[in-house]
């Protein structure tokens, strides 16, 4: 058994409405907790809407291969297409973690996951909702992840904006 964080987020069409069908997928493959929604600006150097993010927490008989198929299976329910790195979509589905049972982190460095995600630690709409979720949640390789958005520009943390819209 593994513990898997997801990091879930989407700036195209039906925002919550496609997030909230993935949260639902993930009902019935070990979803353990979800934190709400966060309205945050887009990330990257392309001009687009703001997102909407979200973290789920899984538990189940996966390998880290295993989280991938599902991540990418999700995107695809949802019409994630690829076009430009970094542009808008309607579902993104990152692998932030993956531990063993016992709290062993998970790494993988291959051209298709790399594990923690090596971005992770940099990104307050991964680590907000995180924290707002498990005050003591830990980044496998970094550190708490409170500590690490006490760490973050002020103005990056003030960005992720609870959205209150879903009930």
């Amino acid at each position: 058994m593994t513990r898997a964080v997801l990091s879930l987020g989407g700036n195209l069409g039906d925002r919550a409405g496609t997030l909230r069908a993935a949260l639902v997928t993930l009902t019935h493959h070990g979803l353990v907790a979800r934190s709400t929604l966060y309205e945050t600006p887009p990330w990257g150097p392309v001009e687009q809407p703001p997102f909407l993010n979200a973290i789920a927490v899984l538990r189940g008989d996966r390998d880290a291969a295993g989280w991938l198929t599902l991540a990418r299976q999700l995107e695809d329910a949802a019409g994630r297409t690829r076009e430009v790195r970094w542009g808008a979509r309607t579902l993104d589905v990152d692998i932030v973690a993956v531990t063993e049972d016992d709290g062993t982190p998970v790494l993988s460095d291959t051209a298709e996951l790399v594990l923690p995600h090596p971005r992770a630690a940099e990104r307050a709409f991964v680590l907000v909702p995180w924290l707002a979720l498990d005050p003591t949640a830990m980044l496998p390789g970094h550190g708490r992840v409170a500590d690490l958005v006490a760490g973050l520009p002020a103005e990056d943390v003030a960005g992720v904006v609870r959205w209150e819209q879903l009930a």
